[in-house]
Protein backbone atom coordinates (compact mmCIF):
# COMPACT_ATOMS: atom_id res chain seq x y z
CA UNK A 1 0.00 0.00 0.00
CA UNK A 2 2.78 2.45 0.88
CA UNK A 3 4.58 1.68 -2.39
CA UNK A 4 1.38 2.39 -4.35
CA UNK A 5 0.95 5.72 -2.57
CA UNK A 6 4.52 6.74 -3.34
CA UNK A 7 4.10 5.82 -7.03
CA UNK A 8 0.86 7.81 -7.13
CA UNK A 9 2.58 10.99 -5.96
CA UNK A 10 5.76 10.42 -7.98
CA UNK A 11 3.64 10.36 -11.16
CA UNK A 12 2.18 13.72 -10.11
CA UNK A 13 5.56 15.29 -9.20
CA UNK A 14 4.58 15.75 -5.55
CA UNK A 15 7.68 15.81 -3.32
CA UNK A 16 7.94 13.51 -0.29
CA UNK A 17 9.12 15.34 2.85
CA UNK A 18 9.80 14.52 6.48
CA UNK A 19 9.13 16.79 9.46
CA UNK A 20 9.81 16.34 13.21
CA UNK A 21 7.59 14.27 15.48
CA UNK A 22 8.71 16.29 18.52
CA UNK A 23 8.18 20.05 18.64
CA UNK A 24 8.40 23.06 20.93
CA UNK A 25 4.77 23.88 20.09
CA UNK A 26 1.70 22.00 18.87
CA UNK A 27 -1.71 22.69 17.34
CA UNK A 28 -3.79 23.94 20.32
CA UNK A 29 -7.11 22.53 19.04
CA UNK A 30 -9.07 21.93 22.30
CA UNK A 31 -10.87 18.96 20.70
CA UNK A 32 -7.60 17.06 20.13
CA UNK A 33 -5.43 16.03 23.09
CA UNK A 34 -1.66 15.78 22.67
CA UNK A 35 1.19 14.12 24.55
CA UNK A 36 3.54 16.35 26.57
CA UNK A 37 7.18 15.29 26.88
CA UNK A 38 9.14 16.86 29.80
CA UNK A 39 12.83 17.45 29.08
CA UNK A 40 14.57 18.92 32.12
CA UNK A 41 13.15 22.41 32.56
CA UNK A 42 11.64 22.39 29.07
CA UNK A 43 8.48 20.89 27.63
CA UNK A 44 8.08 19.38 24.18
CA UNK A 45 5.05 17.96 22.38
CA UNK A 46 4.47 14.93 20.17
CA UNK A 47 2.77 16.23 17.05
CA UNK A 48 -0.89 15.46 16.42
CA UNK A 49 -0.22 15.87 12.69
CA UNK A 50 2.62 17.26 10.54
CA UNK A 51 0.37 20.10 9.39
CA UNK A 52 2.07 23.13 10.94
CA UNK A 53 5.57 22.05 9.92
CA UNK A 54 4.50 21.19 6.38
CA UNK A 55 2.87 24.59 5.99
CA UNK A 56 6.17 26.21 6.98
CA UNK A 57 7.76 24.28 4.10
CA UNK A 58 5.03 25.53 1.75
CA UNK A 59 5.72 29.11 2.84
CA UNK A 60 9.43 28.53 2.13
CA UNK A 61 8.61 27.58 -1.48
CA UNK A 62 8.53 23.78 -1.39
CA UNK A 63 5.75 23.43 -3.93
CA UNK A 64 3.38 20.41 -3.69
CA UNK A 65 4.44 18.05 -0.89
CA UNK A 66 3.30 14.90 0.90
CA UNK A 67 4.38 12.98 3.98
CA UNK A 68 3.78 9.50 5.37
CA UNK A 69 4.55 9.36 9.07
CA UNK A 70 3.44 8.80 12.63
CA UNK A 71 1.15 11.11 14.60
CA UNK A 72 0.09 10.97 18.25
CA UNK A 73 -3.15 11.84 20.01
CA UNK A 74 -4.16 11.14 23.58
CA UNK A 75 -7.55 9.63 24.18
CA UNK A 76 -9.53 6.44 24.24
CA UNK A 77 -8.13 3.29 22.68
CA UNK A 78 -10.92 1.68 20.70
CA UNK A 79 -12.12 0.18 17.45
CA UNK A 80 -11.06 3.15 15.34
CA UNK A 81 -8.58 4.91 17.63
CA UNK A 82 -4.98 4.32 18.66
CA UNK A 83 -2.74 6.91 20.40
CA UNK A 84 -0.05 6.32 17.74
CA UNK A 85 -1.15 6.06 14.12
CA UNK A 86 0.08 6.54 10.55
CA UNK A 87 -0.96 9.60 8.56
CA UNK A 88 -0.65 10.47 4.91
CA UNK A 89 -0.82 14.24 4.57
CA UNK A 90 -0.42 16.30 1.41
CA UNK A 91 -0.74 19.87 0.17
CA UNK A 92 -1.50 21.16 -3.30
CA UNK A 93 -0.73 24.85 -3.99
CA UNK A 94 -3.28 26.32 -6.37
CA UNK A 95 -5.81 23.50 -5.91
CA UNK A 96 -9.44 24.25 -5.11
CA UNK A 97 -11.22 21.99 -2.64
CA UNK A 98 -13.03 20.31 -5.56
CA UNK A 99 -9.71 19.51 -7.26
CA UNK A 100 -8.34 18.04 -4.04
CA UNK A 101 -11.46 15.91 -3.55
CA UNK A 102 -10.96 14.59 -7.09
CA UNK A 103 -7.35 13.67 -6.27
CA UNK A 104 -8.33 12.02 -2.97
CA UNK A 105 -10.96 10.00 -4.86
CA UNK A 106 -8.37 8.91 -7.45
CA UNK A 107 -5.96 7.72 -4.75
CA UNK A 108 -8.54 5.92 -2.62
CA UNK A 109 -10.15 4.24 -5.62
CA UNK A 110 -6.69 2.98 -6.60
CA UNK A 111 -6.08 1.67 -3.06
CA UNK A 112 -9.58 0.26 -2.46
CA UNK A 113 -10.84 -1.08 -5.82
CA UNK A 114 -12.50 -4.03 -4.09
CA UNK A 115 -14.33 -1.84 -1.57
CA UNK A 116 -15.67 1.22 -3.44
CA UNK A 117 -17.82 1.38 -6.57
CA UNK A 118 -18.12 5.11 -7.09
CA UNK A 119 -18.17 8.54 -5.45
CA UNK A 120 -20.99 10.45 -3.73
CA UNK A 121 -20.83 14.03 -2.48
CA UNK A 122 -23.06 15.78 0.06
CA UNK A 123 -22.77 19.18 1.63
CA UNK A 124 -22.71 18.91 5.42
CA UNK A 125 -26.10 20.65 5.49
CA UNK A 126 -27.62 18.15 3.04
CA UNK A 127 -26.32 15.11 4.92
CA UNK A 128 -27.30 16.45 8.34
CA UNK A 129 -30.82 17.33 7.25
CA UNK A 130 -31.38 14.06 5.32
CA UNK A 131 -30.39 11.79 8.20
CA UNK A 132 -31.48 13.81 11.25
CA UNK A 133 -34.37 15.86 9.83
CA UNK A 134 -32.76 19.01 11.26
CA UNK A 135 -30.70 21.92 10.04
CA UNK A 136 -27.25 22.14 11.62
CA UNK A 137 -28.30 25.71 12.52
CA UNK A 138 -31.27 24.45 14.55
CA UNK A 139 -31.52 25.69 18.15
CA UNK A 140 -29.56 23.68 20.70
CA UNK A 141 -32.88 22.65 22.24
CA UNK A 142 -33.78 20.87 18.97
CA UNK A 143 -30.39 19.13 18.89
CA UNK A 144 -30.92 18.00 22.50
CA UNK A 145 -34.38 16.67 21.63
CA UNK A 146 -32.96 14.69 18.71
CA UNK A 147 -30.32 13.16 21.00
CA UNK A 148 -33.07 12.16 23.46
CA UNK A 149 -35.09 10.66 20.59
CA UNK A 150 -32.03 8.64 19.57
CA UNK A 151 -31.51 7.60 23.21
CA UNK A 152 -27.89 8.77 23.30
CA UNK A 153 -26.72 8.37 26.91
CA UNK A 154 -25.12 11.35 28.68
CA UNK A 155 -25.54 13.62 25.63
CA UNK A 156 -26.37 16.72 27.67
CA UNK A 157 -23.47 16.14 30.04
CA UNK A 158 -21.02 15.53 27.21
CA UNK A 159 -22.09 18.44 25.00
CA UNK A 160 -23.29 21.16 27.38
CA UNK A 161 -23.88 24.35 25.38
CA UNK A 162 -21.19 23.65 22.77
CA UNK A 163 -22.80 23.49 19.30
CA UNK A 164 -19.76 21.79 17.81
CA UNK A 165 -20.03 18.97 20.35
CA UNK A 166 -23.74 18.51 19.58
CA UNK A 167 -23.11 18.46 15.83
CA UNK A 168 -20.23 16.01 16.18
CA UNK A 169 -22.30 13.70 18.39
CA UNK A 170 -25.39 13.66 16.18
CA UNK A 171 -23.33 13.30 13.01
CA UNK A 172 -21.43 10.31 14.39
CA UNK A 173 -24.59 8.57 15.65
CA UNK A 174 -27.27 9.53 13.12
CA UNK A 175 -25.43 10.41 9.91
CA UNK A 176 -22.18 8.45 9.54
CA UNK A 177 -23.68 4.95 9.88
CA UNK A 178 -26.32 5.78 7.23
CA UNK A 179 -24.05 7.17 4.52
CA UNK A 180 -24.19 5.19 1.24
CA UNK A 181 -22.31 1.88 1.50
CA UNK A 182 -19.53 0.66 -0.79
CA UNK A 183 -18.83 4.15 -2.08
CA UNK A 184 -16.45 6.99 -1.35
CA UNK A 185 -18.63 9.59 0.36
CA UNK A 186 -17.38 13.17 0.57
CA UNK A 187 -19.14 15.51 3.02
CA UNK A 188 -18.08 19.11 2.42
CA UNK A 189 -18.91 22.71 3.37
CA UNK A 190 -18.79 22.24 7.14
CA UNK A 191 -20.24 24.79 9.60
CA UNK A 192 -17.78 27.58 10.40
CA UNK A 193 -17.72 26.51 14.07
CA UNK A 194 -16.00 23.34 12.82
CA UNK A 195 -13.54 25.09 10.49
CA UNK A 196 -10.34 24.18 12.40
CA UNK A 197 -7.55 25.42 10.08
CA UNK A 198 -9.79 25.78 7.02
CA UNK A 199 -10.74 29.12 5.55
CA UNK A 200 -14.39 30.16 5.49
CA UNK A 201 -16.10 30.70 2.16
CA UNK A 202 -15.78 34.36 1.10
CA UNK A 203 -19.36 34.33 -0.23
CA UNK A 204 -20.76 32.59 2.87
CA UNK A 205 -18.66 32.97 6.05
CA UNK A 206 -21.04 30.65 7.94
CA UNK A 207 -19.52 27.73 6.01
CA UNK A 208 -15.92 26.47 6.01
CA UNK A 209 -14.11 25.04 2.97
CA UNK A 210 -13.59 21.66 4.61
CA UNK A 211 -14.44 18.07 3.71
CA UNK A 212 -14.29 14.61 5.22
CA UNK A 213 -14.25 11.36 3.26
CA UNK A 214 -15.93 8.13 4.41
CA UNK A 215 -16.17 4.50 3.32
CA UNK A 216 -18.93 2.36 4.88
CA UNK A 217 -19.35 4.93 7.64
CA UNK A 218 -15.64 5.01 8.55
CA UNK A 219 -13.97 8.42 8.31
CA UNK A 220 -10.72 8.07 6.37
CA UNK A 221 -9.63 11.66 5.85
CA UNK A 222 -10.12 15.36 6.54
CA UNK A 223 -9.30 18.12 4.03
CA UNK A 224 -9.25 21.93 3.93
CA UNK A 225 -8.87 24.88 1.64
CA UNK A 226 -6.14 26.18 3.90
CA UNK A 227 -6.41 29.36 5.92
CA UNK A 228 -3.62 31.78 4.89
CA UNK A 229 -4.74 34.91 6.78
CA UNK A 230 -2.21 35.18 9.62
CA UNK A 231 -4.33 37.50 11.77
CA UNK A 232 -7.37 35.23 11.53
CA UNK A 233 -5.15 32.24 12.33
CA UNK A 234 -3.72 34.04 15.37
CA UNK A 235 -7.27 34.84 16.57
CA UNK A 236 -8.29 31.18 16.20
CA UNK A 237 -5.22 29.94 18.07
CA UNK A 238 -5.77 32.44 20.88
CA UNK A 239 -9.43 31.41 21.13
CA UNK A 240 -8.36 27.75 21.34
CA UNK A 241 -5.77 28.51 24.02
CA UNK A 242 -8.35 30.38 26.14
CA UNK A 243 -10.79 27.49 25.76
CA UNK A 244 -8.10 24.97 26.76
CA UNK A 245 -7.40 27.05 29.86
CA UNK A 246 -11.11 27.17 30.79
CA UNK A 247 -11.36 23.39 30.35
CA UNK A 248 -8.32 22.77 32.55
CA UNK A 249 -6.31 21.31 29.67
CA UNK A 250 -2.57 21.71 29.04
CA UNK A 251 -1.95 25.09 27.39
CA UNK A 252 0.96 24.96 24.91
CA UNK A 253 2.81 28.06 23.72
CA UNK A 254 1.59 29.88 20.63
CA UNK A 255 3.47 28.57 17.58
CA UNK A 256 5.08 31.84 16.54
CA UNK A 257 7.31 30.11 13.96
CA UNK A 258 4.23 28.85 12.11
CA UNK A 259 2.54 32.26 12.32
CA UNK A 260 5.71 33.92 11.00
CA UNK A 261 5.63 31.53 8.03
CA UNK A 262 2.02 32.50 7.32
CA UNK A 263 2.96 36.17 7.55
CA UNK A 264 5.84 35.62 5.11
CA UNK A 265 3.34 34.25 2.62
CA UNK A 266 2.00 30.72 2.39
CA UNK A 267 0.56 30.05 -1.08
CA UNK A 268 -3.15 29.50 -1.57
CA UNK A 269 -3.56 25.74 -1.37
CA UNK A 270 -5.69 22.81 -0.31
CA UNK A 271 -4.50 20.00 1.96
CA UNK A 272 -5.72 16.71 3.37
CA UNK A 273 -4.77 14.07 5.96
CA UNK A 274 -5.68 10.38 5.46
CA UNK A 275 -5.49 7.79 8.23
CA UNK A 276 -3.61 4.92 6.60
CA UNK A 277 -4.33 2.40 9.36
CA UNK A 278 -8.04 2.89 8.68
CA UNK A 279 -7.52 2.59 4.91
CA UNK A 280 -5.77 -0.74 5.46
CA UNK A 281 -8.53 -1.87 7.83
CA UNK A 282 -11.20 -1.09 5.22
CA UNK A 283 -9.14 -2.71 2.45
CA UNK A 284 -8.82 -5.97 4.37
CA UNK A 285 -12.46 -5.98 5.49
CA UNK A 286 -11.62 -5.79 9.19
CA UNK A 287 -13.55 -3.91 11.87
CA UNK A 288 -10.83 -2.90 14.32
CA UNK A 289 -7.53 -1.08 13.88
CA UNK A 290 -5.92 -3.61 16.17
CA UNK A 291 -6.62 -6.27 13.50
CA UNK A 292 -4.21 -4.60 11.05
CA UNK A 293 -1.51 -3.24 13.37
CA UNK A 294 1.48 -5.35 14.29
CA UNK A 295 1.88 -3.86 17.77
CA UNK A 296 -1.40 -2.15 18.81
CA UNK A 297 -1.88 -0.73 22.27
CA UNK A 298 -4.59 -2.82 23.83
CA UNK A 299 -7.70 -1.54 25.56
CA UNK A 300 -7.58 -1.88 29.36
CA UNK A 301 -9.33 -5.04 30.56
Amino acid sequence: MLARIRRFFARRSVLEVETPLLGAAVNPDPYVEFFTVPDGGRRHYLQTSPELAMKRLLAAGSGPIYQIGKAFRRGDIGRLHQPEFTLLEWYRPGFTLDQLMDEVAALLQALLPERVAGVTRFTYGEAFREFTGLSWEAPLSALRSKAEELDIPDAARLCGDDRRHWLDLLFSVAVQPRLPASRLVFVHDYPACMAALARCKPADPSVAERFEVFVDGVELGNGYRELTDVEEQRRRFQHDLRLRQRLGQVVPPLDEDFLAALAAGMPECSGVAIGLDRVLMVKLGRRRLSDVLTFPLQEPS
